[in-house]
């Protein structure tokens, strides 16, 4: 008994001896990378600041996610030690998660070896030698980083706007002042001052480089993800009246949902029934389910089995099952993806179509050159500098090649594309140029 005791006695003082080498030995590295030192002393938050300090983050964000599973796991082992069959169950997924840890644990000292330019066998000292390895990559002078932590958020980002355009009667007022989410222990703004008016019977294009917020945008002006904003379609506050304005929005994924084994018609059937208001009649129903098998080109295939259509065809079915409900605002995501460019273009003319009849039409396409003498007007938006999803333009097609001083869509998209993606990284300086042009105009 008496040894178990002393077991135990060093056994404690062994994970403290260790916990304090560890943390001292973290707070010195997070110096050198210039990340907050106070994480140092805080387990798993710790190691996922490593992982910055390794340009690691996604591997830092999988050992916390499985370390909180880990955590749950045991508890539950200790609850479960007498029932041995749900302990056996527990103990299977309790070693697989032990396994994932040891994986991330060695991919981010992986990376710190990289970005402090040592050799990898430094991993099994980690791995082993926590304590005493912390210690020395910390204090050191001869262990320092080839890079800094970035930490975007504390960067002064571009001017802004900073006012609220009044909205219009007949079309779109969006007044997004920022779009905030909780990322791993900070907080992140995804969007930040963005404000438009669009007419009714305008075809938008909406353009922006990876990560700059397109479908953060789309999500928060359709209400789907609300924002701190300012949303109207005409008259109708889209948040406060999200109940009726479901209805008058309509959204094409990129992908489509539509069973292979039903017809065009039972199709159209099932999305009136979701997509119109309960007290819309069955003979108002079949009407307009008709008038959009007319108006898409889909009234000779309605029999058809939809795994049967071809490419275009099932575009225009995806298309009219949101267009159904006859939205003022219509939303597509890529329509043209994985078609020719014959059939793009008939479909685009399509939704030139629909905008002409007085509708508001807002497109995502990563291919936008080839049928941009379709559309009205053109959004686009770029990260600045602190990687925040900013306002570059909002206007005329023709206008914005004057604006970025580019002949094409893709030119101006890598004019506004960081440098690290190979663009020309002047987000920042046409975000800028923008907010004074729409100042001069309010004024």
């Amino acid at each position: 008994m008496a040894e178990n005791t002393m077991y135990l006695d060093f056994t404690d003082f062994f994970q403290t001896v260790t916990y304090f080498l560890v943390s001292i030995g973290s707070y010195q590295i997070f110096k050198k990378c210039e990340i907050k030192k106070r994480w140092a002393f805080i387990p798993v938050i710790r190691e996922y600041h490593l992982s910055l300090c390794a340009d690691k983050e996604e591997d830092g964000r999988h050992y916390a996610i499985l370390y909180a599973v880990f955590s749950v796991l045991e508890f539950a082992l200790d609850l479960t030690e007498s029932h041995m069959q749900i302990f056996l169950l527990l103990a299977i997924p309790f070693a697989g998660v032990v396994v994932a840890i040891f994986i991330y644990s060695a991919r981010i000292y992986i990376g710190l070896t990289e970005v402090f330019k040592k050799k990898k066998r430094w991993v099994w000292m980690f791995m082993i030698f926590t304590g005493i390895t912390s210690i020395i990559w910390g204090f050191s002078p001869s262990f320092q980083p080839s890079k800094k932590y970035k930490d975007f958020s504390k960067l002064e980002g571009a001017k802004e706007f900073g006012g609220e355009l009044s909205a219009i009667e007949n079309g779109l007022t969006v007044n997004i002042n920022q779009r905030t989410v909780l990322d791993f222990f900070k907080k992140k703004v995804l969007l930040k001052d963005i404000h438009m008016q669009i007419p009714k019977g305008h075809l938008v294009l909406l353009l922006g480089g990876s990560g700059a917020g397109k479908t953060t945008y789309l999500n928060a002006v359709t209400g789907y993800e609300k924002a701190d904003a300012n949303i109207k379609l005409g008259d109708n506050d889209v948040y406060k009246d999200y109940a009726k304005m479901m209805y008058d929005i309509g959204f094409v994924p990129q992908q489509d949902l539509m069973r292979g084994n039903d017809t065009v018609l039972m199709t159209l059937s099932d999305a009136a029934t979701l997509r119109l208001p309960s007290n819309v009649s069955a003979s108002d129903r079949n009407k307009r389910i008709a008038e959009v098998l007319q108006q898409f080109g889909l009234k000779s295939v309605k029999n058809n089995l939809v795994e049967k259509l071809s490419g275009g065809q099932r575009k225009r079915l995806s298309i009219a099952m949101e267009f159904i409900s006859d939205p003022t605002l219509f939303i597509l995501d890529e329509p043209d993806s994985g078609l020719d460019g014959v059939v793009a273009r008939s479909l685009f003319e399509k939704l030139r179509a629909i905008a002409d009849e007085g509708k508001i039409v807002l497109v995502i396409t990563h291919t936008p050159d080839r049928v941009i003498d379709l559309f009205d007007d053109v959004i686009v938006l770029a990260k600045d500098k602190t990687r925040t999803g900013r306002l570059a333009y909002y206007g005329p097609v023709n206008e914005a090649y004057e604006f970025f001083g580019k002949d094409s869509m893709e030119d101006i998209l890598l004019s506004i594309n960081q440098v690290d993606e190979g663009g020309e990284g002047k987000a920042d300086e046409f975000v800028e140029k923008y907010a004074d042009m729409v100042e001069e105009k309010v004024v």
